[in-house]
């Protein structure tokens, strides 16, 4: 598939994406974000079952997703692509550029080897995705939720998380956890401990 972009091409009303509002809606995941804080990452991750990308997709993600990002310095709220079938016919989509920003983020991702997933903001989770999202096990999640933690009801017997709730929560304790290290950092730097 080819992709070709431009700015100020004619509209195509049938093939405008006219609900910006879900584009924003959604929020990127990586399995390799486990490891990384969220200050040095925007996305978090959803689940380790997700299959690598192979090394050619790596590639071509990477060269696909510099190429893109090139073509989005703009302040134009639309773009203007077209995407070619396996006859070679081309099919002009108009996409809005937020929609493109995240594309570029998904090919960043997959260009450094990370799977990737895209689940809307209000997604409800099962207890097994959350833990997920948390990196933590479904039991503990359970204790979480159990103490008041993070927010959930029950369908019948199954409990649902709401993904804005454990991102909320992900977010609280990753701001206690950096304010604990800052302290221990102090205390050592007090105590001259080596840590100049």
């Amino acid at each position: 598939m080819r992709v070709l972009f431009g700015v100020g091409m004619p509209n195509t009303p049938d093939r405008i994406l006219s609900d910006i509002s879900n584009i924003r809606l959604f929020r990127l995941y990586s399995a390799h974000d486990a490891v990384r804080s969220s200050q040095e990452a925007a996305v978090t991750t959803l689940s380790p079952t997700h299959s690598l990308p192979t090394a050619e997709e790596v590639a071509i993600a990477r060269e696909s997703g510099r190429t893109l990002s090139a073509y989005l310095q703009t302040r134009a709220e639309t773009q203007q692509i077209e995407i070619f079938d396996d006859k070679g016919a081309s099919h002009p989509v108009r996409v809005p550029v937020s929609a493109l920003r995240l594309l570029v983020d998904v090919l960043t991702e997959i260009g450094e080897g990370n799977a990737v997933s895209i689940i809307p903001i209000h997604a409800e989770l099962t207890t097994q995705d959350a833990a997920d999202v948390l990196n933590v096990s479904r039991p503990f999640l359970v204790q979480l939720l159990e103490r008041g933690e993070i927010p959930f009801h029950k369908i019948g017997t199954h409990r649902r998380v709401r993904y804005q709730d454990v991102i909320a929560y992900k977010e609280r304790i990753d701001v206690e956890r950096s304010k604990a290290l800052d302290a221990l950092a102090e205390q050592g730097q007090a105590l001259k401990m080596g840590y100049e």
